[in-house]
């Protein structure tokens, strides 16, 4: 065997480690590359599911804000509503007149008057434009006298220092005590709830 034989086996022994070096490390950046990939698919699916659980969150936070808002929308008009129906009714009241007003006051008066059994002096007060008509009615009530104006709709306002009671029997004291005992019957007819 000859010195250039033995050259050439080892040169053909160094090609095919070579080759099949370079096999290796192909199919071990196939490899690598094939992980990669699968790492990186997990990571973008990964990535997609925590978008979309951020997009879900985001949603129901939007929509449950707009249903809170919409909610007290809806109790801002209820109330203004409610508030117009009260001014209407107090309204209505206040424009009460003639023998319904005389036949009110003086039942308004004879309540009062049931406080202030013998009481020597006892004082009324009443609505401004009802003077002429309270200072009709007292004239039946023994000790009874017209002693000044309240603000109200009609009504009277008694009190006599002997027992040191008041009474108030105003149209509007009557008025505010319907309306809250009557508030949940109003609201559910004019809201149908």
């Amino acid at each position: 065997m000859s010195l250039e034989t033995v050259v050439e086996d080892i040169r053909d022994e160094a090609r095919a480690r070579a080759e099949e070096i370079r096999e290796e490390a192909e199919a071990e950046a196939d490899r690598i590359v094939a992980e990669a990939e699968e790492d990186a698919e997990e990571i973008l699916a990964e990535r997609e599911r925590a978008v979309e659980r951020q997009i879900e969150q985001e949603r129901e936070q939007t929509l449950s804000s707009a249903k809170l808002e919409a909610k007290q929308q809806r109790l801002e008009a209820r109330r203004d509503v409610l508030e117009d129906v009260h001014d209407r009714v107090e309204q209505a009241v206040a424009d009460i007149d003639g023998d319904e007003r005389e036949e009110l006051t003086r039942a308004l008066l004879d309540a009062a008057a049931e406080e202030f059994d013998g009481d020597d002096s006892v004082a009324v007060y009443g609505a401004p434009q009802d003077e002429a008509l309270l200072t009709e009615i007292l004239a039946d009530y023994d000790g009874f006298t017209l002693d000044g104006e309240r603000d109200c709709l009609g009504g009277v306002v008694v009190e006599s220092e002997t027992s040191r009671v008041r009474v108030n029997n105003t149209f509007d004291s009557i008025l505010e005590g319907v309306w809250e005992d009557e508030l949940k019957a109003i609201s559910s007819r004019l809201f149908d709830q």
